[in-house]
């Protein structure tokens, strides 16, 4: 009974290694300053999503096929804060995931949607091509050849 219960720890820290962090807008916008020559595909979604989820491989295929590049792909969940431990952590580690993943931390959404980009109606998924030189906006779901063809637009 000891072994199970250990085993059953180790799993949940597994779990718990399906880093999802709680990010700002001005933890965002830090760490696309400090991205001197990256290019940063943002994409934002939900678990309740269903488009979203159905796009999601798309952007682990994307992140795949630029690791020697200078391209991240993070992935910000527009889930309730409070669904963090009980839905976008065990999504996550469900679903394999390996792109960096964070929950929005932000109290006003009209204020964040309006940071990101003001022709933004709120719907998700949506998502953000952004270096030092372009910033795109596209309030859509992406295939696997419209996402690779929207990241070599950019150059």
């Amino acid at each position: 009974m000891r072994i199970i219960f250990i085993i059953y720890l180790s799993l949940i820290a597994y779990t718990a290694g399906a880093q999802v962090k709680l990010l700002n807008l001005d933890d965002l916008d830090k760490r696309i300053a400090n991205g001197k020559d990256t290019t940063y595909v943002i994409n934002f979604w939900a678990t309740w999503c269903a488009p979203c989820v159905a796009e999601l491989p798309n952007f682990e295929k994307l992140r795949i096929s630029n690791l020697k590049k200078p391209v991240k792909v993070i992935l910000v969940s527009l889930d309730f804060k409070s669904k963090l431990e009980k839905a976008v952590i065990p999504f996550v580690a469900n679903n394999n995931i390996k792109a960096e993943v964070f929950l929005l931390n932000e109290p006003d959404q009209q204020k964040y949607i309006e940071r990101i980009d003001n022709k933004w109606s709120g719907a998700i998924p949506a998502t953000l091509f952004v270096n030092k030189r372009i910033r795109r906006f596209y309030e859509k779901e992406f295939t696997e050849v419209e996402l690779n063809n929207a990241l070599l637009n950019l150059k």
